[in-house]
């Protein structure tokens, strides 16, 4: 099992800002548990996301890890050029398989990012780094509904076409299901899965997707993070809770659940609040098996 962590960039990113000392803390622990991928910021204009403004500077004086393997997201060629300058080897793009939500979320259709991706990975490419492509509302849309297999389907045939390394799937606003999960991956596959746990069934779907072969997910410590479209619930899923899972499970994931808990205990501090995390919230009496 291989587990991204995505608490400094997609989970922060939801939350309200905060100081460029506490991102690179985060980051700098999270190295420490044994986590083997980290997702640490994105490269956009500081207009549309002022939570990610000190990318550059949060970057500088993280302490990075040599076993580890961080990426970046990326809006457009410019977050590109940024990220590559940077030194970010994994770059990573989002295109919605909802129309409506890809003109929301990134002010285009989805055929136009589409395009923009296409030119991008060459770009990428010469660079040395590799691209993922992010399928976002992949389990269904807040403004759409439903979203038909075929249709992710369709994109991920598109953008491997175009020459992109790794493909995701995104649980935008926490709408996946099992039954959700198996349909669409009869239809097609990713490499990683990314869920949010809104409607609470964020571990049902890990579960249901490693049956089906799946063994890359992204997760967020604490479960940082939330939905957009969905204010109050809860957003990404915990890392610790997905590691308590598959530790009992017998299932390996090389991460160090003491210490995981412990950066989460750090994560409740350095914004203030009560996180999410059902582990966390067991005390070290119950909290593991």
């Amino acid at each position: 099992m291989s587990i991204r962590e995505v608490a400094p960039r997609d989970g922060l990113q939801n939350e309200e800002p905060v100081p460029t000392d506490a991102k690179v803390r985060l980051i700098n622990e999270l190295s420490e548990t044994g986590v083997r991928r980290i997702e640490a910021v994105s490269f956009v204009h500081p207009r549309a996301i002022p939570q990610m403004a000190d990318a550059d500077e949060v970057w500088a004086r993280v302490n990075r890890h040599p076993d580890i393997r961080y990426s970046a997201l990326i809006p457009n060629t410019r977050g590109a050029q940024r990220a590559l300058a940077a030194g970010f080897r994994e770059i990573e793009v989002v295109v919605s398989a909802s129309d409506t939500h890809n003109r929301r979320n990134l002010n285009r259709s989805t055929d136009e990012s589409l395009d923009d991706i296409a030119s991008l990975i060459p770009l990428i490419h010469e660079a040395g780094a590799t691209v993922e492509v992010i399928v976002a509302t992949s389990f269904g849309c807040p403004f759409e509904g439903d979203i038909d297999p075929d249709r992710v389907a369709g994109l991920v045939a598109r953008v491997r076409g175009d020459g992109a390394d790794r493909i995701a799937f995104g649980d935008t606003t926490g709408m996946a299901t099992p039954r959700r999960v198996r349909d669409l991956l009869s239809a097609v596959r990713p490499d990683l899965l990314h869920f949010h746990n809104t409607r609470g069934t964020g571990l049902a779907n890990i579960l249901t997707a490693l049956e089906l072969g799946i063994t890359e997910f992204d997760a967020s410590v604490g479960g940082i993070g939330g939905c957009p479209y969905a204010p109050g619930a809860s957003g990404n899923v915990a890392t610790e809770e997905v590691v308590h899972m598959l530790h009992d499970m017998g299932i390996g994931t090389g991460i160090d659940l003491d210490r995981l808990i412990s950066t989460a205990e750090t994560a409740e501090k350095l914004l203030g609040r009560t996180l999410p995390s059902g582990v966390l919230r067991a005390g070290p009496r119950t909290r593991l098996v």
